[in-house]
C-alpha cells in the first residue's frame, strides 16, 4: 500500500479520471474525499469509506464548505487532485461569452479555489501534494476548442507558478500538472502515484 496514511481530496470524482484516481488511491491505502457537482453520479460512484462532497468547483462558497468537510472527515489533508473539468466544442464565432466564462470558471478558476481552500490544511500537515489534471490541449491547439485549450494551458502555468510560490515556504510541497491526462493514467497509473508516494 503505497499511499497508506495519506489523505487526499479528488475533484471530478464521480466519473472518468477523477473516479479512477479515487479508486486507485483508496486501494493503495489513502483516505479519499470525493468531490463532484453531480450528486447522483457521486452517489453511484461511491468508494468505500470516502466522504462524498457535492460541490461546483466554480463556486467559492461551495468549495470552501466542501473542502472543510473533507478535511474534517479525513482528519487532515496531505494532497489534492484537481480533476474536475468541462469541455466545449464550438466554433469560435458561435461561442458566447457565457460559455467561455463557464469553461474558465470550472477548468481554471476551480482548481485555484480548491487549492486556496485546501492550503491551510496542507500546511498544517507539514507536506502537501497538488496534482492538476490538464490535457494535451494545453500544448496543442484543437479545432473548435478555443476556451478549453486556453483554460488547460492556463492550468499548466498555474501549477508551475503554484509550485514556485509554495516552494518558498515549504520545500516538501509538490505541485504538478499532468498534460497527458487519460491516456497516461490508463496506461501508467504509477505516474500519479509517484507524486504522492
Amino acid at each position: 500500500m503505497r499511499l497508506a496514511g495519506r489523505r487526499v481530496l479528488v475533484t471530478g470524482a464521480a466519473s472518468g479520471i477523477g473516479l479512477a484516481i479515487a479508486r486507485l488511491f483508496q486501494r493503495e491505502g489513502a483516505g479519499v474525499a470525493m468531490l463532484d457537482r453531480d450528486e447522483a453520479a457521486l452517489t453511484k460512484a461511491r468508494v468505500d469509506g470516502a466522504p462524498a462532497l457535492v460541490c461546483d468547483v466554480a463556486d467559492e462558497r461551495q468549495v470552501r464548505a466542501a473542502v472543510a468537510q473533507g478535511v474534517s472527515a479525513l482528519g487532515g489533508l496531505d494532497g489534492v487532485v484537481n480533476s474536475a473539468g468541462i469541455d466545449l466544442m464550438r466554433p469560435f464565432e458561435h461561442m458566447t461569452a457565457e460559455e467561455w466564462a463557464r469553461v474558465m470558471a470550472v477548468d481554471l478558476t476551480g482548481p485555484m479555489l480548491v487549492c486556496h481552500a485546501a492550503l491551510p490544511a496542507l500546511k498544517q500537515a507539514g507536506r502537501g501534494t497538488i496534482v492538476n489534471i490538464a490535457s494535451g490541449a494545453a500544448l496543442r491547439p484543437l479545432e473548435q476548442r478555443t476556451a478549453y485549450c486556453a483554460a488547460k494551458a492556463g492550468l499548466v502555468m498555474f501549477g508551475k507558478t503554484l509550485a514556485v510560490d509554495l516552494a518558498a515556504d515549504a520545500p516538501s510541497y509538490v505541485a504538478s500538472t499532468s498534460t497527458v491526462g487519460a491516456l497516461v493514467f490508463i496506461m501508467d497509473s504509477s505516474m500519479i502515484l509517484s507524486c504522492f508516494a
